[in-house]
C-alpha cells in the first residue's frame, strides 16, 4: 500500500507571479498536503535550493522566479523557520547569479542568509553509480531542504525538474567531473542523480511551472506558458506528474526512465495520489522537448560506438553569436574544446555529448545538430503507415 502523503502530489493553477497571487495559490497548493506548518517546525533551519543556472533575467525562464522564492520563504518564516538559500550555479558566482535574477533583491528584503554553496563534504551514497561525492555542507546541516526547481526541458537527461534540480548541491567544477566519469552514459550519469536525490532526501519540492521553457533546454530553449505550481514530498512523483503536464513519456526522461528499471517507488503514475487540481484541467498541448540526441538500447554498443556520428546529435557552435567567452571551453568535462584562429572548435571524436556547452553558454551560441540515421529514426518515428 501507498505510503500516506509520500507520492501525494499537488496541483495549483497560477497564471502569473504576481506576488498576492503567487502567495495564494502556493497556500491552496500546500494545503493538501497538510500545510507549510506541517514540513516546517518553530526553530528550524530551513534551506531553499532554487534553481540559479546562469544569471539571466527572471523572464527568461531560466532561474527560479524570485517570486516564488519570496512566497515560500515567508511561509516558512511564517511557520517559526529561519530561512537559508543556496545553489551552486553552472556559470558564474552564486551571488552574481542570485542578483541577476532578482532573487538576492529577494534575500535582502526578507533578511533570508544567503550560501553560495562554496564549502564541501564528501558523502557516500547508498547506490553503486558513484562511492563518494562531494556536496554542499549547508545541504547537510540544515533541519529540513526545500527543492524549488524550474521546469525546463534538458539536452542530456530530457528534463529538469525535482530529481534533477538536487544536482546543484554538487559543489562548482565537481559537476564537469562527474559528466566525465559517466561519459556518454545517460543511464549512469541518471542513476547517479537518482543516488544522490535519495541520499539528499528534500522534505518538499515546489516546482516553479508557471513559465518554463521547451525546447533546447536548459539554458537556451524558449519561454513557454503552463501555468502550474507542482508540489510534493517524493520528486519522482512530482516529475512524473510534470511529465504528464507537459505531455512527455517517462521513457523520454531519463531519471524517470531509470526510476522505472529500478522499481523505484513513487516513478508509476498508478502509485500517485493528485491531490488539487486535475492534471486534465493543466495539461498543455504542443510543449516542444529537446531534440532527441541518440538511439538508446536499439543496436548493440559496438555498433552505436561504430557509427556514433549517426546515430547521436551534437552541439555545433553559432559563430555569427559566438562571442568566444570560452565559458564552455573552460567547462567542458572532456576538455575537447579550443579556441583557434578566432573560432571556438570541437574535438567530436572525444566529445562525450554532455551538452554541458550548450546548457551553460550565455549566448545561446551552441545548437543541437542530429546525425543522419538520427533524424531518419525521428521521422520513420512520426509516419503513419
Amino acid at each position: 500500500m501507498t505510503q500516506p502523503h509520500r507520492n501525494r502530489v499537488g496541483l495549483q493553477a497560477l497564471t502569473d507571479y504576481a506576488p498576492e497571487k503567487t502567495r495564494s495559490a502556493l497556500e491552496l497548493l500546500l494545503a493538501p498536503l497538510g500545510g507549510m506548518g506541517r514540513f516546517v517546525k518553530p526553530g528550524q533551519r530551513v534551506l531553499l535550493k532554487p534553481n540559479l543556472l546562469a544569471g539571466k533575467s527572471a523572464d527568461q525562464a531560466v532561474t527560479t522566479h524570485p517570486e516564488i522564492v519570496r512566497a515560500v520563504a515567508q511561509m516558512v518564516q511564517d511557520a517559526g523557520g529561519s530561512v537559508t538559500l543556496g545553489d551552486s550555479p553552472g556559470i558564474g558566482g552564486a551571488a552574481s547569479v542570485a542578483r541577476k535574477c532578482g532573487i538576492m533583491t529577494v534575500v535582502e528584503e526578507l533578511g533570508i542568509q544567503f550560501n553560495p554553496f562554496d564549502d564541501a563534504v564528501k558523502i557516500h551514497p547508498q547506490g553503486r553509480t558513484f562511492q563518494e561525492l562531494e556536496v554542499a555542507r549547508a545541504l547537510l546541516e540544515a533541519d529540513v531542504v526545500i527543492n524549488l526547481p524550474k521546469l525546463k526541458t534538458h539536452q542530456m537527461m530530457g528534463l529538469t525538474c525535482a530529481v534533477k534540480n538536487m544536482f546543484g548541491a554538487i559543489v562548482g567544477l565537481r559537476k564537469p567531473r562527474l559528466h566525465l566519469q559517466a561519459g556518454s552514459d545517460k543511464a549512469l550519469f541518471a542513476l547517479m542523480l537518482l543516488e544522490l536525490c535519495e541520499q539528499l532526501q528534500p522534505a518538499l519540492t515546489i516546482v516553479d511551472a508557471v513559465v518554463g521553457m521547451e525546447g533546447d533546454g536548459p539554458g537556451s530553449g524558449d519561454t513557454v506558458q503552463i501555468g502550474v505550481l507542482i508540489a510534493g514530498e517524493n520528486p519522482l512523483s512530482v516529475d512524473r506528474i510534470a511529465a504528464e503536464i507537459v505531455g512527455m513519456h517517462p521513457q523520454q526522461i531519463w531519471t524517470l526512465k531509470l526510476a522505472l528499471q529500478t522499481k523505484r517507488e513513487g516513478a508509476k503514475l498508478e502509485t500517485i495520489e493528485i491531490v488539487g487540481e486535475s492534471v486534465a484541467a493543466l495539461k498543455i498541448d504542443g510543449f516542444k522537448m529537446a531534440r532527441q540526441t541518440d538511439i538508446n538500447g536499439r543496436m548493440p554498443g559496438f555498433m552505436q560506438r561504430l557509427l556514433k556520428q549517426a546515430l547521436t546529435a551534437r552541439p555545433v557552435p553559432d559563430h555569427a553569436l559566438c562571442t568566444r567567452c570560452a565559458i564552455c571551453v573552460k567547462h567542458c568535462p572532456p576538455a575537447v574544446m579550443s579556441i583557434s584562429q578566432q573560432q571556438l572548435k570541437i574535438d567530436y571524436k572525444s566529445c562525450i555529448r554532455c551538452f554541458c556547452c550548450q546548457e551553460l553558454c550565455p549566448q545561446g551560441a551552441l545548437f543541437t545538430q542530429q546525425g543522419s540515421l538520427l533524424k531518419l529514426a525521428q521521422i520513420f518515428k512520426t509516419l503513419k503507415w
